[in-house]
Formats: C-alpha cells, sequence, structure tokens
C-alpha cells in the first residue's frame, strides 16, 4: 500500500514516522493509501520549517511582479488538469462530480485575484506631511505561514491563503486534512513545476502531532485554519499564546429565512441545493429552514417535493446528486442526531436512514433528512451536524425569525427569501452573520471579498480571501523621511 510522501525542500521525501493511517473512499471503504501520523510528524514540520525559512530570505527580495508570474503557471496547470482534480477529490471526499468541479473553479479565481497583488499590496505615501518630511507605508511579508485544513474542500480552502501567502512574500506550508490528502499531492505535483526556491512551498501530512508542531514552532509566524469550532478555537488560543497571527474558521448552524411573499418554486429548489449540496458538509449548507408566516404550507410542500427528487450515490456515476458523508463515525453521529431529534419531539418528515444504494453497500450514505416542528431548545436546532439533515421550524413575523438567528452561538450565514427590498434591507442590517444571502442558498463570497464569519464560527480579525489575506500575509511599516535641501547634490 502506497505511504503518502511529504514535499520538503523542493523534493518528495518519506515521512520520519513509521506510523500511519488509512485514507479510504467513503462510497467503497476502498483503502486508496496511507498517510503519516502520529509524534514522529513533528519533525516532519520542523524540517519543512527550516527550508521555507531559508527559501523565505531569498523570495521576500523578488520583485512583487516577478512573484505573482508563477501564479500565472500554476492557474493553467490546474485548469488544464481539472477533470484528473475533479475524480481524486470525488474519490476521496464523496462530492459529486459537478461539486468538485465547482470547488476547483473557486481555487481558480483566488489563483487569479492573488495574480492582482501588485495593486492589492501598494501602500500610502504622502509628500511634505510636515514641512521637508515625507510619510509612506509599506507592506512587507510576515515570514514562514502555514495552513491547516479541513476534508471538506480539499483543494478550494487552500487556495483562500496560499497564492496571497506566496505573491506577498511568504513561504508556506500546507498540512492537508488526513482524511483527503490526495488532492494536495496532484496540487504539489503542479507546484513542482513552477520556478520557486527550494523550500518555499511545502506539504506535510499527519494528524494532531503535526498541527501542535506548526503552532509551537517559533518561526512559522501565522496560521490559517478552517474546521470546527472547538479545534479553531484551540488554534487560535494556542498560536495566539505562541505569539502566532491566526485566522482560525469554526463552525457554523447556518438559518434560512423564508417569507410568504418569497417565489416559492425557485426558493425551494435553491434551499435543497443549500441544505443537501456536499452532502450537507459545507460550513455554508442551510441547516435551520424558517418558514414566515406559512399558514397553509405551500412553502413546506414545495420543499418536499424538491428535495424528494435528488438522487443520492456515488458522485462518478451520472444523475447523481449527492454523495456520501466522509466516514462511518460521522453517518453513525448523524444518525444519532436524528433519532434524538425525533425522541425530543421532532416530525421525521422524510427519513435519509440507511438508503440502499445499489453497489455500494459499504459506503457512508445517507439520503436528504427533514425533520420538522423541532423544540428550539433542543440540541438538533444548536449543533453543527454536517450533514444532510434540515430542520424545518416556523415562525409568525420576520422580527421573531431575527431574533432566533441573533441568538445561536454561530454567525457564519444566515439567508432570506423574499420579493420585498424593506424585508431585505431589514434582515441584511440586522442579521448577526458574517455572510449574509438574499434570494440566495449559500451566501459564497467571491474570491476578491473576504469569506467572513462572525462569533463563533470565525476566531481572529481578519478572513481569507482578497484584500484581507492580503493584510493577513503582511505586516506595516511606517516610514517617516527627510531630506534637507543642503543634502541634496546638484548634477
Amino acid at each position: 500500500m502506497n505511504i503518502l510522501k511529504n514535499y520538503i525542500n523542493g523534493v518528495w521525501v518519506e515521512s520520519v514516522s513509521s506510523e500511519t493511517i488509512e485514507v479510504t473512499n467513503p462510497a467503497t471503504q476502498e483503502v486508496l493509501a496511507k498517510v503519516p501520523f502520529g509524534e514522529a510528524t513533528k519533525t516532519d514540520v520542523a524540517a519543512a520549517t527550516k527550508a521555507a525559512s531559508d527559501a523565505y530570505n531569498q523570495w521576500r527580495n523578488v520583485p512583487v511582479m516577478k512573484r505573482v508570474q508563477v501564479l500565472y503557471k500554476l492557474k493553467s496547470l490546474v485548469e488544464t488538469n481539472i477533470d484528473e482534480l475533479a475524480e481524486i477529490i470525488t474519490i476521496e471526499s464523496g462530492k459529486t462530480r459537478a461539486e468538485s468541479i465547482g470547488e476547483i473553479q473557486r481555487a481558480i479565481e483566488n489563483i487569479e485575484v492573488a495574480c492582482g497583488t501588485p495593486m492589492l499590496m501598494a501602500g500610502d505615501f504622502i509628500e511634505d506631511i510636515a514641512s521637508g518630511i515625507d510619510e509612506m507605508m509599506i507592506r512587507q511579508p510576515v515570514g514562514v505561514a502555514a495552513c491547516i485544513t479541513p476534508f471538506n474542500f480539499p483543494s478550494m480552502i487552500v487556495f483562500w491563503f496560499l497564492p496571497y501567502a506566496i505573491a506577498t512574500g511568504n513561504a508556506f506550508i500546507v498540512k492537508p486534512s488526513e482524511k483527503v490528502p490526495l488532492t494536495m499531492m496532484k496540487i504539489f505535483e503542479f507546484i513542482d513545476q513552477l520556478d520557486l526556491p527550494k523550500g518555499l512551498l511545502s506539504l506535510v501530512h499527519g494528524g494532531k502531532d503535526s498541527v501542535d508542531a506548526i503552532l509551537e514552532h517559533p518561526e512559522i509566524k501565522a496560521i490559517s485554519f478552517v474546521g470546527s469550532t472547538p479545534v479553531a478555537r484551540y488554534i487560535y488560543s494556542k498560536g495566539t499564546a505562541n505569539g502566532k497571527r491566526v485566522q482560525a474558521q469554526g463552525g457554523a448552524k447556518n438559518p434560512v429565512l423564508i417569507l410568504p411573499d418569497a417565489d416559492v418554486e425557485m426558493s425551494a429548489k435553491i434551499i435543497a441545493d443549500s441544505v443537501y449540496g456536499c452532502a450537507g458538509q459545507r460550513c455554508l449548507a442551510a441547516s435551520t429552514i424558517i418558514t414566515v408566516g406559512d399558514e397553509k404550507g405551500e412553502i413546506k410542500e414545495a420543499i418536499y417535493e424538491s428535495v424528494t427528487s435528488r438522487t443520492t450515490g456515488f458522485g462518478l456515476d451520472q444523475g447523481v446528486h449527492m454523495g456520501p458523508v466522509i466516514t462511518a463515525e460521522s453517518k453513525t453521529r448523524i444518525e444519532r442526531l436524528i433519532a434524538q431529534g425525533v425522541s425530543e419531539g421532532a416530525n421525521l418528515l422524510l427519513d435519509g436512514r440507511n438508503p440502499s444504494i445499489s453497489g455500494y453497500d459499504n459506503g457512508n450514505f445517507l439520503a436528504p433528512t427533514i425533520l420538522e416542528n423541532v423544540a428550539l431548545d433542543k440540541e438538533l436546532i444548536k449543533t453543527e451536524i454536517f450533514g444532510p439533515v434540515m430542520s424545518l421550524i416556523s415562525m409568525k413575523t420576520i422580527e421573531d425569525a431575527i431574533k432566533f438567528v441573533n441568538s445561536g452561538k454561530y454567525g457564519n450565514m444566515a439567508c432570506l427569501f423574499t420579493s420585498s427590498g424593506a424585508s431585505a434591507r431589514k434582515f441584511r442590517n440586522e442579521a448577526n452573520a458574517g455572510n449574509i444571502g438574499i434570494n440566495i442558498g449559500v451566501a459564497a463570497p467571491m474570491a476578491q471579498f473576504p469569506f467572513s464569519g462572525w462569533k463563533d464560527s470565525f476566531f481572529g480579525d481578519l478572513h481569507g480571501q482578497g484584500k484581507h489575506a492580503i493584510e493577513f500575509f503582511t505586516q506595516t511599516k511606517v516610514v517617516i523621511e527627510r531630506w534637507p535641501k543642503k543634502w541634496s547634490r546638484k548634477f
């Protein structure tokens, strides 16, 4: 069985760790590879950091216009190989092929935006801030940075950070999820073709031990993370305690409101895509659907019809809308939450447990599930399920619904479906979430904008993507200078 190598100092090298864990296809349980694991991976992180520090001292002095040239070639390599990448993502993460293609397109968009770093990184200059004195602010790289990424978007999330980090002059270390390392292995094959100093970009495998090594190493100055809230809080607190910059995206429990004046058919289809896309395993998946003033139940009926038309199966097969969840443990956890919701009084409108998927009896499959009339004080309403489960509740007024939205501990996304401009304006102004959607089911910011998050959905100040990423990977320096006329040479 293939044991994955690290990419350190410009070459593929075996981990010093003899301990491994298996990477499996969630649709079949086929073992795809083995990935290094355990305490010894800390040594791998140290080696990558040493190489990164050496490369940084060379790279930081390369003009920014030249630094971004490598991103154009990386973009071309990703685009040329998009079908192969999509197949790898689908096989190791469970997405459908279409979802994998969409994810890669989002990664490409971030490379494109990072190509604008010469403009995004520009400082400020004021001549004669006082008599004969000029003042300017310039941006310089922070040094060696690292990202720790989750299983649900094996390619996209790395690119919230990597292109901006190297375009601004930093070295960068990637620690992918041990559940889905194969996508990043392929991307680093592309990176190996770039004209970069050896060690500038490194790939290091592992679990918590390698994460702790990143958090503790004094030469790593900035850390980017996406994952669950408990881990995000741990990484933020430990990283900042060690003097590092940290941006840590956490979990979510995303509410969606549907007003009586919404386009019912359109809203139902978009909401079904939001809840069940990527099997609900994304931080912007809709989770709690709130019908406002739907006394006749028209919205509920339209949602049910839209959901039941979806097909669950292996993501490379034709006609499949939703694949499996990532692990058997995840499936068991989601089934437990469904059962708990029913035991606490929720009505199981659609039960997606134990679906029959021909040819994939061992897969981690759950079909779309809908629970209605879930009590607002129960775990199902408060907990991030991270699976294909919709909680359907009703409220009388938009004021009641916004109050409910703002009472939650998460603040990643909140959406509203309406034809009323006044209602939309009220919602976007009052809803406490970092990403707001109006007649949008997944309010995922384009690469020009930060991937925002409030409350327990984000720890830090600057988010991934766009201008925020430029600011995160640079530090400002203010220069005040005087050049008296008597010092000027005359030519």
